[in-house]
C-alpha cells in the first residue's frame, strides 16, 4: 500500500574537510620489576555503633511500622483496582443492555 520514499543524500554545498590520517606508533613495555609496596589502611577514627536494648526496640518499632504502612497503601491500590474494573464490567454489562433493548424495539 504505501512504500515510504528513502531520501538521497543531495551533493553536499559547502567546503569538505578530509578525514585525519592517524598513524600507528610503537608501544614499548615498561620493565620495572619492583614490587610495590602495600602499607596497611590506618584504624578508623569513628567509634563503634553499640546498640542499646532501647534501641534495638526503636529498630524492631520502626521497621514494624513501614512494613504495616506499605502493605496498607498496596492493599489499597489493589483494592482500588479491583472497585474500578467491577465499575467497568458493570457499565459494560449496562450499556450492551441498552443496545440491545434498543435493538428490540425497531
Amino acid at each position: 500500500m504505501l512504500r515510504p520514499k528513502v531520501p538521497t543524500m543531495p551533493q553536499p554545498t559547502s567546503l569538505i574537510t578530509p578525514p585525519a590520517v592517524v598513524e600507528p606508533t610503537a608501544v614499548i613495555p615498561h620493565q620495572d620489576n619492583t614490587p610495590a609496596q602495600v602499607t596497611p589502611a590506618p584504624a578508623s577514627a569513628r567509634p563503634t555503633v553499640q546498640l542499646t536494648p532501647g534501641a534495638v526496640a526503636a529498630l524492631i518499632g520502626g521497621g514494624t511500622a513501614v512494613v504495616l504502612v506499605v502493605g496498607a497503601v498496596l492493599v489499597s491500590m489493589l483494592l482500588a483496582v479491583a472497585i474500578t474494573g467491577a465499575s467497568v464490567a458493570i457499565c459494560a454489562l449496562v450499556i450492551r443492555s441498552l443496545i440491545n433493548s434498543e435493538a428490540k424495539r425497531h
